[in-house]
């Protein structure tokens, strides 16, 4: 299908770590096998988790963007695990597991573990790079704990994907790759069944999902409904059905959340200023970006980074600040305020579809 092409993320340096002057603050991290097993994907405890991170540069408790999908679980007779996705803050129950997919920004809870800024040891990871099998996480982003059957099922799955990573030299490499492949999506595949079923339009080949892929892919490159459904070849009446059927919400709101999630990442987690984050979100004007973000925030962008920040915004340009007391003076004289003009859906020059990146 045709696509349109993206705007450009920080490339991460070797190590995984952002290159300097770029924007920092999310340490994107690459798919890095072990040596003893360059096979796509890798079952992890704890403390490989904390040696990789020290080999790596890591601090596991700031916050991360991996390329690669990642799937935590603590054990029955685990710890609850605290973690947070995307803003969002979770508790990973003994027994339960949380999916994080490529491109979410994830973090540990600092102090944590027994180190004071390390996950506990008794956790389990599952980390494989995308289209190592072809199994598509449900919409539901919670932690999920197995009961009953369920929960033995997922238990026999991980135990035999375990011991199938472990005996690398017993089959052939490219047989026990395909070992591992069936025995992930087996596993997958119990996760996903221990959910309540997810309606027709929000499975893997159904609508919503390629309308899912397209923004992940296209959303700082148009913000028109009308130009998915027009590339994937729907009307925006069946993308704002199926959204709907899945998340509850129209295809436009899905578009502009996944648009103000990001702002919210750049915002906090990184020092660039606002007209730069409007540039990189495709809005052609920085006062359509802030019109955008607090129409559906509440608050101006750097009113938000202050507040998650616990710090206090610098004056806006042209002001002088408030007097204890009192009340900011108005703009100095000379220095006219740009008017909120355009769209907040950003140009309309960036319409059309272009070539995928």
């Amino acid at each position: 299908m045709p696509a349109l092409t993206p705007g450009r993320r920080p490339r991460a340096a070797r190590g995984g770590r952002a290159p300097a002057g770029a924007l920092t603050g999310i340490t994107d991290v690459a798919y890095r096998p072990s040596l003893s097993a360059p096979i796509g994907m890798d079952v992890l405890d704890t403390a490989e988790l904390r040696a990789r991170g020290r080999r790596r540069s890591l601090d596991l408790a700031a916050p991360q963007r991996p390329g690669f999908h990642h799937l935590i679980h603590v054990p029955p007779e685990g710890t609850a695990l605290p973690h947070t996705v995307d803003f969002s803050d979770h508790v990973i129950e003994p027994g339960g597991w949380l999916w994080i997919r490529p491109g979410q920004v994830h973090q540990y809870a600092r102090g944590s573990g027994a180190a004071g800024d390390e996950p506990p040891a008794d956790c389990v990871l599952v980390i494989w790079q995308p289209g190592f099998v072809p199994a598509e996480p449900p919409y539901e982003r919670d932690p999920l704990v197995p009961s009953g059957p369920h929960a033995e099922a997922v238990g026999i799955a991980l135990r035999h994907l375990t011991h199938e990573y472990a005996d690398l030299a017993a089959i052939p490499l490219d047989a026990h790759i395909e070992a591992l492949r069936m025995l992930l999506s087996v596993l997958l595949m119990r996760l996903a069944h221990a959910r309540p079923a997810a309606p027709p339009s929000a499975r893997p080949e159904g609508p919503f999902r390629r309308f899912e892929a397209a923004v992940e892919r296209d959303f700082a490159r148009t913000h028109r409904v009308a130009d998915y459904a027009a590339a994937l070849g729907y009307s925006p009446r069946t993308l704002t059905r199926a959204t709907r059927a899945a998340t509850g919400r129209s295809a436009k709101t899905f578009l502009d959340d996944r648009i103000l999630l990001e702002a919210r990442r750049l915002l906090v987690h990184t020092e660039a200023p606002a007209s730069e984050i409007a540039r990189r979100l495709g809005f052609g004007d920085p006062g359509d970006f802030s019109k955008f973000f607090r129409a559906r925030d509440g608050r101006t962008p750097l009113a938000f980074r202050a507040a998650a920040r616990g710090t206090t915004p610098a004056p806006a340009r042209g002001t002088t600040p408030a007097p204890a007391g009192g009340t900011a003076s108005a703009p100095v004289r000379g220095t006219a305020s740009a008017p909120v003009g355009g769209h907040a859906h950003g140009p309309r020059a960036r319409r059309g579809p272009a070539p995928p990146r």
